[in-house]
């Protein structure tokens, strides 16, 4: 292996027997199964298919699945679909590696509680302690940054091969907003030139994740003509069950056009608005250029990064009083 950037063997520095617990996990079982949260996005789905990748590529006798729902756009178009199991998989000893999950609840698929050894990977402030191995570094901008962080600081000749450089570039550009948002440090870009050095195609990285179909920019056209803006700079949309029908869009969709109003002067925080029919309540993307946001997200049912939250309300009557609240940050 190459020499470690001292940058990235600095940031691991204090996990050093975390990591060699997970590299002896993965050494150890021969059925490994990788799990991430609930509606997933780049840094979940990358994290999770980068490691995937990462352990087949330097252990390939070992029987690797990733589970977990599928993205309504990201699947198949740039990750693949999930594994399908029966129950009968899980009766025999696998390792559970779970990813950019902070509390058990969000976990996509239950049955990560029938792994034998459980290991947890993330950079959200911990919510709930779980899993015999555990590194959780939230001065990490993405679970894929200190993914590769750790992987880096392994003991043996691994190697990092391009595809699984591109899964991790993903979910490093998707959750440091492409390297603005103010959790991007030092060692953000030391990990990407790191995966730079595979010969990924970055160009192409980007288009692939903003492609946008014909049909987008009507959804597009309908949140420039319907936003709102309070007092004090929350721009926010709002789309409900019929909205949604009408614009040919899932719930899942609804925050993609959130970053709409991120270079705006005069917009300090935006958010979009999105009803859930199927658990009765409002879902809310919330992001701002500077003010931590995470605090108002935690009061309601949310919580998150400081500039990238999410959030949740019962119902629209409840939403002034959401706006009002993240409108006292300014």
């Amino acid at each position: 292996m190459n020499k470690i950037n001292p940058i990235i063997k600095e940031f691991s520095a204090p996990y050093k027997r975390e990591i060699t617990k997970i590299l002896n996990a993965i050494k150890k079982y021969d059925r490994i199964a990788i799990f991430r949260h609930t509606a997933p996005d780049y840094d979940a789905l990358g994290s999770q298919y980068g490691l995937a990748t990462w352990i087949k590529d330097n252990f390939p006798n070992k029987e690797v699945r990733c589970l977990g729902e599928n993205h309504v756009t990201f699947t198949p178009r740039i990750f693949p679909e999930s594994a399908s199991l029966n129950q009968d998989w899980f009766t025999e000893p696998f390792l559970g590696i779970i990813v950019d999950t902070g509390n058990k609840s969000r976990i996509s698929d239950p049955r990560w509680k029938k792994a034998k050894y459980k290991i947890k990977i993330d950079h959200h402030p911990e919510v709930e302690k779980y899993g015999k191995a555990s590194i959780v570094n939230t001065n990490g901008a993405a679970a894929a940054e200190n993914i590769v962080g750790i992987l880096l600081n392994m003991k043996g000749n691994y190697v990092l091969s391009k595809e699984a450089a591109r899964y991790f570039y993903f979910g490093i550009a998707g959750d440091s907003g492409r390297f603005q948002y103010s959790s991007t440090s030092e060692h953000t870009f030391a990990i990407a030139g790191e995966l730079l050095k595979t010969g990924i195609n970055i160009s192409k990285i980007y288009q692939e994740m903003y492609l946008k179909q014909i049909d987008d920019l009507y959804v597009t056209a309908y949140v420039l003509g319907h936003f709102k803006i309070s007092e004090h700079g929350v721009a926010y949309y709002v789309l409900d069950k019929k909205v949604q029908e009408e614009l040919k869009i899932t719930t899942e969709r609804g925050k993609e056009n959130v970053n709409l109003f991120s270079n705006i002067e005069g917009v300090n925080a935006w958010c979009s608005v999105t009803e859930d029919p199927k658990d009765h309540c409002w879902r809310i993307s919330i992001r701002s250029k500077e003010t931590p946001i995470n605090e108002v997200a935690a009061k309601w049912e949310g919580g998150g990064h400081a500039q990238a939250s999410g959030a949740k309300i019962d119902n629209l009557n409840q939403l002034d009083d959401f706006i009002a609240d993240l409108d006292k940050l300014f």
